[in-house]
């Protein structure tokens, strides 16, 4: 197999030898009692950073997201979301087994607006309604292509729910990809919102990590959800060393992974058989739709495999392609007349 250009997702990133140079040397302790340096520093900083009182760490991001459900609702609530929003599509069915919550969704191209939310909140104590107790706001979202979801918005959402009631969570699994794009600093991206997640295991390049944003108390039900999802943490000071450095290094470099993006989707846009909104195309994914007489999804990743391209299949005809640290500018270049040719052949 020729070299592999792997844009399948940003979590396919590995430690570089100076990430993996602090984990080797992070003082660690046992989580559980709050006894880990590395993990409360990591934690203090994420808060800052945010703009919220405490910060609470979490293996994955799915973790994060039902520990949230779970802090914010209770069993039978709806919850509002984007269309195609992450916490439906790519969490195995965890918020109706974990959380028993059931998702509302709206607006297009993963954004809505603050009369949408409002047309769509069902109100507590009707006789067949499940009332809405929550809205989920995903920032960038993943479904739509790495959509920046407009800050003005935003906080009218949040400011609507408020006003009714209800809490607000935004989803900020790439809100780094958020921050460096719109030019807003993390903690005007997460004001608006009563609780936050990021991920540090996507565009930051570390192995693991998530992490949840909020006022003290809110955070501390959290830690109940998080142990009760089967997340009680040891020395987990290894894996926050790797966030930490990322928070260093790699986050201002953001901005060459929305720049590969970009340069991938101009060039693919000219093929008559490739079908891309470039208005879509904002931070550091690519989803494309191939015409009907281009190969299948199935078809495109099979014959791009062989060639070395990995890329995911999001639809029959749809493929997701995602820039990251570990990808080159001579690859993406590659990556986008490998994609203009696989469609065309």
């Amino acid at each position: 197999m020729a070299e592999t250009i792997d844009l399948r997702s940003d979590t396919v990133t590995r430690p570089s030898p100076e990430m993996r140079a602090e984990i080797a040397i992070a003082p660690v302790g046992d989580d559980q009692f709050g006894e880990d340096p590395t993990i409360n520093l990591l934690q203090e900083r994420a808060a800052a950073l945010l703009g919220k009182e405490a910060a609470l760490w979490f293996p994955t991001g799915t973790m994060a997201n039902q520990a949230a459900l779970r802090a914010l609702t209770r069993p039978g609530d709806d919850v509002i979301v984007s269309h195609e929003a992450h916490a439906v599509w790519h969490e195995a069915g965890a918020s109706a087994a974990n959380a028993g919550v059931q998702f509302t969704a709206i607006g297009a191209r993963g954004v809505f607006t603050r009369d949408e939310f409002a047309a769509a909140i069902k109100p507590r104590g009707h006789m067949l309604y499940p009332a809405t107790t929550l809205v989920e706001v995903e920032n960038t979202h993943n479904r739509s292509g790495g959509i920046v979801f407009p800050q003005p918005e935003a906080a009218a959402i949040c400011q609507e729910a408020a006003a009714r009631g209800i809490a607000t969570y935004l989803d900020g699994a790439r809100l780094w990809n958020a921050a460096v794009a719109s030019g807003l600093s993390l903690a005007q991206c997460a004001a608006p919102f009563d609780l936050v997640s990021v991920a540090f295991s996507k565009g930051l390049g570390a192995p693991a990590g998530s992490l949840l944003a909020g006022s003290k108390e809110t955070i501390q039900r959290c830690v109940r959800c998080r142990r009760t999802l089967g997340g009680a943490m040891r020395q987990v000071g290894l894996l926050a060393a790797a966030a930490l450095y990322a928070l260093d290094h790699n986050m201002t470099r953001l901005a060459e992974d929305h720049a590969h993006a970009r340069m991938i989707a101009e060039s693919i846009a000219a093929s008559s058989r490739i079908v891309v909104d470039l208005a879509t195309v904002q931070t550091n994914i690519i989803v494309f739709h191939l015409a009907p007489d281009a190969p299948s999804a199935a078809e495109f990743a099979a014959r791009a495999w062989e060639r070395g391209l990995l890329v995911s299949i999001f639809g029959p005809r749809t493929i997701r392609a995602v820039t990251h640290l570990d990808v080159t500018r001579q690859q993406c270049e590659r990556a986008a007349e490998m994609i203009a040719a696989l469609a065309s052949s």
